[in-house]
């Protein structure tokens, strides 16, 4: 089994692209112009995003950097402990449907602290894999193509990010502990 996922893994992303080229060629479109076109607005949209980007990473690193995430974590501190779900990765669960980066650092921080191999290190991995960064999602690109109802996407995303928190939690315990 492992020998198939290896031959896959290594085969997919050149059959992929020999797809594309044939369909391509199939119904005469100029493959290579289709590519810097769509590379020229792959450059516009990524300045568009810049100002959405910088304004999410300060409002992020203010919030870390003040101590108002540790402060808030140190109130929900008794009511994480009945539900039985760890202190220590509350500000991975608050912070991922914001940013990505922000998320990652949090992990990393989770990681070296308490290892790659503990329960707290695991399910750290396992959240981060299991969510999304669904408000960075809608302020970045929904506002890049001026989307400007995005109620609907809002709660289906953060109704999603609560069931992977809560699946995280759920699987890592059942299989770790």
């Amino acid at each position: 089994m492992v020998e198939v996922i290896t031959t896959i893994s290594i085969w997919i992303i050149p059959v992929t692209i020999c797809f594309i080229l044939i369909i391509a060629l199939i119904k005469k479109v100029p493959a290579y112009e289709a590519f810097v076109e769509g590379g020229k607005e792959g450059l516009k949209m990524s300045v568009s995003l810049l100002p959405f980007l910088l304004g999410m990473m300060v409002a992020i690193g203010i919030l870390r950097s003040s101590g108002a995430m540790d402060a808030f974590i140190g109130l929900l501190d008794p009511v994480l402990d009945k539900i039985g779900f760890p202190s220590e990765v509350a500000p991975l669960a608050l912070i991922r449907s914001i940013s990505g980066t922000a998320a990652l650092g949090v992990t990393a921080e989770i990681i070296q602290t308490y290892g790659p191999d503990s329960f707290i290190g695991r399910l750290a991995s396992t959240m981060q894999g299991s969510t999304d960064t669904t408000l960075y999602i809608l302020t970045v690109y929904f506002g890049a193509v001026g989307v400007k109802k995005m109620g609907e996407a809002l709660k289906v995303g953060l109704i999603a990010d609560f069931i992977g928190i809560i699946m995280s939690v759920i699987i890592v315990t059942w299989l770790f502990l």
